[in-house]
């Protein structure tokens, strides 16, 4: 059957938009890997039944790893329409480079049909699968398995996996730390929830995003598509997190340096501390950015706009994670 130009578009859209990212290289399994040797750099998949239902997600552990030393974990999930397997790809490896380097472990956890459900329900009616029971179940596998340090847990995502970070810290703060929510920020649907702990939290949004808009609103596909969604602006994002931590009500301000003045952005933080646990609450204000990475692919630009190469997201997201110590 043929399609139109606007279902083509549409499908491009759902492959592409926010689908970033994954481990270069082959995954074993896990029954090839012993946990009781130090190693050099390793990929491999573990499954996991949740709801009746075979789920895989897939492990990176840096060189040198060893279950006896507790080391941090990093869950990146992958926007919708895309792969656990293939999210480092839209990064161009900066994420799984930046891990290595700092003695991270990732894990990169498959959404059900290449989605997530973030706590939209515009979108996730009738059967709605429990991605926080099967990410919850994956952190106390990850601990009791590898001896990872249930202090330094964290979630970071794009797009469909950015507000499933933001889900994450307001239904599993008594397990994660910190996220860090790439596209995305809270949905009008969790407005009324609160997390029952302090949890940093770091936005990094483009403010020329076409797809999730920066001051709010609806999401749409197309200029007068049906909404995907309804979400807070990131200003009130930011305000949100901000009262829940008892933070201060002025932030730092601080600009990186415009070391790409061809990409036509600018990026700002603001930062506010003095909140509750020593948690921190920070937008990174990428001005002029689209749905994108910052540091990673560029991809349909005319689809998703532009990506900054002002800044390393994968870098200050990692660097920004283990700041960050759970103090429960």
């Amino acid at each position: 059957m043929l399609k139109t130009p606007g279902q083509s578009a549409y499908i491009r859209i759902l492959v592409f938009s926010g689908c970033l990212l994954i481990l270069t290289g082959c995954f074993r399994t896990a029954s090839e890997y012993d946990a009781s040797e130090k190693t050099q750099v390793q990929g491999f998949t573990e499954t996991l039944r949740h709801q009746g239902i075979e789920r895989s997600y897939h492990i990176r552990l840096p060189q040198g790893f060893h279950k006896g030393e507790s080391f941090p974990l990093v869950l990146a999930l992958h926007g919708g329409g895309g792969e656990g397997r293939k999210f480092d790809q839209g990064t161009q490896g900066t994420l799984s480079d930046a891990a290595d380097r700092r003695g991270v472990v990732l894990v990169f956890p498959e959404g059900v049909n290449k989605q997530w459900n973030d706590g939209r329900t515009e979108i996730f009616k009738g059967k709605a699968y429990d991605d926080v029971g099967f990410i919850g179940k994956i952190i106390d596998t990850m601990v009791n398995n590898y001896g990872i340090d249930s202090r330094r847990i964290y979630a970071t995502g794009i797009s469909n996996g950015g507000f499933m970070s933001v889900r994450l810290a307001m239904d599993l703060s008594d397990k994660i730390t910190a996220v860090a929510p790439v596209t995305a920020q809270l949905s009008k649907a969790l407005e009324g929830k609160m997390p029952e702990q302090p949890i940093s939290i770091m936005i990094i949004n483009g403010t020329q995003d076409p797809l999730v808009p920066f001051n709010g609103g609806h999401i749409r596909l197309f200029r007068f598509g049906r909404s995907r969604g309804e979400i807070l602006s990131t200003t009130a994002t930011i305000e949100y997190f901000r009262r829940h931590n008892g933070c201060a009500t002025t932030p730092e301000r601080s600009r990186f340096q415009d070391t790409d003045p061809n990409d036509g952005m600018e990026v700002e933080m603001e930062k506010y501390s003095g909140c509750r646990n020593g948690t921190e609450v920070v937008l990174v204000r990428v001005i002029g950015g689209g749905h994108t990475w910052p540091g990673g692919k560029q991809y349909l630009k005319r689809i998703v706009g532009g990506v900054s190469r002002d800044i390393n997201a994968s870098e200050l997201i990692i660097d920004f994670f283990l700041g960050h110590r759970s103090v429960r």
